[in-house]
């Protein structure tokens, strides 16, 4: 949450990397979020690391590197953060909420405001999956040069960490007209990830979901789920809901 760093220096944003193949790109990530005042950074089932390129490429930044969290999924690394930007150079088939550098550290200032917040960027060569943008509330696109228009990794954060620098509000983070008027924080990833997995899990029973034709379909429905930005008493209503609608549960049967 933001307000441990509401006098400091330190810009409230976790960085996490899924895959990286390459040691030498999470250094220079490293060094990227340090010039801009980024400290946490998550590594999703790096191909090498700890590494001495890594920290060569690092120039200095060898306490980010140090403090780095290992996890072996991003729903790892997500934990319990409310809000999470996935970055890719590609388009995708399936529309998603999409914005650009500028506008998405603007609005992760927000979000910060009310809940904890992540960037994720996917592996060199492939980048993100839908699957793991699915856990994603919207899409940051980097514009570049048509011809050429891959960014680096550690170019990619390094831009991110610059517009959230560039755009960190004076005084508050956002005014009173743009606060939800809320009783209870943000579902967090973990909670949201449990939900989805219930209301599939619910789906498949009811014969509403094709397991073999479903891909589409999750996505869509995380989609609208993302965009409603559920808090832990929605969640919980929600998960009631499905538990009542459950055929399996004798409760929820009037024979």
């Amino acid at each position: 949450m933001l307000e441990k760093y509401r006098d400091a220096d330190d810009i409230p944003v976790r960085i996490v990397l899924v895959e990286p193949s390459h040691a030498g790109n999470i250094g220079a990530a490293a060094r990227a979020m340090k010039t801009m005042g980024l400290k946490d950074l998550v590594l999703v089932a790096p191909k090498s690391f700890p590494s001495a390129e890594a920290t060569a490429r690092a120039s200095g930044a060898d306490d980010i590197l140090a403090a780095a969290t290992l996890t072996e999924s991003l729903g790892e690394a997500l934990g319990d953060y409310g809000y999470v930007v996935g970055a890719s150079a590609r388009h995708r088939s399936l529309k998603w909420p999409t914005v650009d550098a500028r506008s998405c550290a603007e609005r992760l200032w927000r979000r910060a405001a009310e809940t904890s917040v992540a960037v994720v960027f996917g592996p060199e060569q492939s980048g993100l999956t839908n699957e793991q943008l699915a856990r994603c509330h919207a899409l940051v696109h980097i514009p570049s040069n048509a011809a050429y228009s891959s960014l680096n990794l550690a170019m990619a954060v390094q831009v991110i960490c610059y517009e959230l620098r560039m755009s960190r509000p004076a005084a508050s983070p956002t005014d009173a007209s743009e606060q939800d008027d809320r009783d209870a924080p943000l579902a967090g990833a973990a909670e949201l990830e449990a939900f989805h997995e219930h209301l599939e899990e619910l789906m498949t029973v009811a014969g509403f979901l094709n397991p073999d034709h479903s891909r589409q379909l999750k996505l869509r429905l995380r989609r609208l789920f993302n965009r409603a930005r559920l808090d832990l008493n929605e969640i919980n209503i929600l998960r009631g809901l499905l538990s009542a609608l459950d055929p399996r549960n004798p409760v929820s049967r009037h024979d």
